[in-house]
C-alpha cells in the first residue's frame, strides 16, 4: 500500500460548497491510503441555484461510486436501466432530452428539433444533488468556518502550508482548488508562475470574463402551471423545452421528481462577450423586467413566465481556457478550473469526471508520497483537453440557441449542429478514462526509472 498522505479539498465558496469537490471528497474516501480534510468557509455545506442536469456518462460515475441508487430517488427522468461497461450508451435506449422551438414570435411557434440521446436528459434539484454527497462524507472530514486566503508551495514536490482567515494553518501533501469561479487556489497558483516564468498569459486567465448573456431564473410549482386553451397540461412538464429567439433562449424543465419547473431564460449582446460586468452576479429584479425581455414571445412561454412571481437576475461568467491545472502538488478541479456557460448542461458533469478520475489517480497503489506530481500531471493531461473542450462547446452552443452563427436559422442545418454537439460525451467512458490515466502514470513512472 502507498505511504498515507493527505489530500486537502479546499471548498470555500460562499454558498457554502459544490458538487464538484464534494464528489472528489466522496471519491477519495474510499481508498485507506488517503486522508481526506474539506476545508468550508461557511457554516454548512449548502447550494444556490434550482437545477441540474447530467447525463449517461455522469450517471455511469455515480454507479461506480455507488450512488445511483440515492441518486433515483431524488431524480426526474432517471435510467430506468444504468448504464453499464459492456454498452454503456446503447442507441436503442434513446429519450427525448429537448424539444426546440423558435418562439420569438406573438404567434404559436415552431418546433424545429426533436433532440434525442442514450438514457436521456436526467435532472435534479441542485440542493438535493448535492445532499446525495453531503450524506456520504465520512465523520470528521468537514472543517466549517475555515476560509483559506493563501497558501505556500516551498518545493515542487513538497507539502504545502496552508493560511486561513482566522489565523490558523494546515499542512497537506495536495491541495485540490475546488473553489469555483471566483478561485483563490487558481490566483495564487498563476501569479506565482507567472513570477517563475515571466509568462504574463498567466495572469490574463486568472479572472473570469463576462460571457455577454444575462439569465432570469425562478421555479414554478407544477400545479401553478398554465395549461392550453383545450385544457392539455403546459408540454414541460412532460419534456424539457427549449425556444429560441434571436439573442434570447428559454429553457424549461422539471425537477424534484416531476414537481417543480425550473425555468432559465437568456438574453445576450454579442459585443459585451469578453467584457467586464460592472455591478452584483446575482441579484432580484421585478417580474415585469423579465415579462418586457421576452415581449412579444410565443403564448406558451410568455404565460409561463407569467408564473415566475420572484425570478433573480444572473450575470453568466466563464473562464478562458487555462493553460495549466496544476503546479507541482496543487491542482484545479470544476467549476476553478473551467467555469462554463450552462448551455450544455456539462458543468456539474465535468467537475464529477474531475473529481473521479483525480480520486482514482491519487487513490492508486502506483501513487506515492515521491509521485505525486506525477499523478497530478497526468490529471491534468486526461481532463484539460476535454473539459476545455466542452467549455469551448458550451460557449457555442449558446451562440446556435440565438442564431448567432452559422447556420444562423436555416432550421435544417441548424438543427443538425445542435444534435452533435454532444459527441464529445460518446468518446469515452469512465472506466476507460481511468485505464487511459493509470497508463499514462505508468509510463511517466517508468520513464522517471530509465533516466
Amino acid at each position: 500500500m502507498s505511504p498515507k498522505f493527505r489530500a486537502s479539498v479546499t471548498i470555500y465558496e460562499n454558498s457554502g460548497g459544490g458538487i464538484g469537490g464534494l464528489c472528489f471528497a466522496v471519491a477519495l474516501s474510499r481508498f485507506p491510503n488517503v486522508r481526506v480534510d474539506v476545508y468550508e468557509a461557511a457554516a454548512q455545506f449548502k447550494e444556490i441555484g434550482a437545477g441540474v442536469m447530467i447525463w449517461a456518462k455522469t450517471w455511469r460515475i455515480l454507479q461506480l461510486l455507488d450512488l445511483d441508487k440515492e441518486a433515483s430517488k431524488i431524480a426526474h427522468a432517471p435510467p430506468s436501466s444504468a448504464p453499464g461497461k459492456k454498452n454503456p450508451y446503447s442507441s436503442s435506449r434513446k429519450k427525448v432530452i429537448t424539444r426546440v422551438r423558435r418562439s420569438d414570435q406573438p404567434t404559436e411557434g415552431i418546433r424545429f428539433l426533436l433532440a434525442e440521446m442514450p438514457y436521456g436528459c436526467i435532472r435534479f434539484h441542485r440542493a438535493e444533488f448535492l445532499d446525495i454527497f453531503i450524506r456520504r462524507l465520512p465523520e470528521g472530514v468537514a472543517h466549517f468556518h475555515k476560509r483559506v486566503v493563501s497558501y505556500k508551495q516551498e518545493t515542487p514536490n513538497g507539502p504545502i502550508q496552508m493560511y486561513f482567515d482566522d489565523q490558523s494553518t494546515a499542512i497537506c501533501d495536495v491541495l485540490v482548488g475546488c473553489d469555483g469561479i471566483k478561485s483563490m487556489v487558481r490566483a495564487e497558483m498563476f501569479r506565482g508562475l507567472a513570477e517563475k516564468t515571466g509568462q504574463n498569459e498567466y495572469l490574463e486567465v486568472i479572472e473570469p470574463i463576462f460571457s455577454g448573456t444575462i439569465a432570469y431564473r425562478g421555479l414554478i410549482p407544477v400545479h401553478d402551471m398554465p395549461t392550453y386553451t383545450d385544457g392539455k397540461p403546459h408540454r414541460t412538464i412532460q419534456s424539457p423545452m427549449m425556444y429560441c429567439g434571436k439573442n434570447k433562449h428559454v429553457v424549461s424543465y422539471s425537477i424534484s421528481q416531476g414537481s417543480v419547473v425550473n425555468v432559465v431564460t437568456f438574453a445576450s449582446d454579442p459585443s459585451k462577450e469578453g467584457t467586464s460586468y460592472e455591478g452584483q452576479w446575482v441579484t432580484e429584479v421585478s417580474q415585469q423586467e423579465l415579462l418586457d425581455c421576452y415581449s412579444p414571445w410565443e403564448p406558451e412561454v410568455e404565460s409561463m413566465l407569467k408564473c415566475i412571481h420572484s425570478p433573480t437576475r444572473w450575470a453568466i461568467h466563464q473562464l478562458k481556457p487555462l493553460p495549466t491545472y496544476v503546479d507541482g502538488r496543487v491542482a484545479l478541479l470544476g467549476d476553478a478550473a473551467h467555469a462554463m456557460t450552462p448551455h450544455q448542461g456539462a458543468g456539474a458533469g465535468q467537475a464529477i469526471e474531475d473529481a473521479y478520475v483525480l480520486s482514482e489517480l491519487l487513490g492508486s497503489h502506483l501513487t506515492t508520497l515521491d509521485t505525486l506530481v506525477e499523478a497530478l500531471k497526468v490529471y491534468e493531461d486526461v481532463r484539460k483537453p476535454v473539459a476545455s473542450h466542452v467549455l469551448l462547446g458550451s460557449q457555442n452552443a449558446g451562440r446556435l440557441y440565438e442564431f448567432n452563427g452559422p447556420p444562423a436559422d436555416h432550421y435544417p442545418a441548424l438543427a443538425e449542429c445542435i444534435s452533435k454537439q454532444w459527441d464529445w460525451m460518446w468518446a469515452s467512458t469512465p472506466e476507460k478514462d481511468v485505464e487511459h490515466a493509470l497508463s499514462l502514470l505508468q509510463a511517466k513512472l517508468n520513464d522517471s526509472q530509465t533516466l
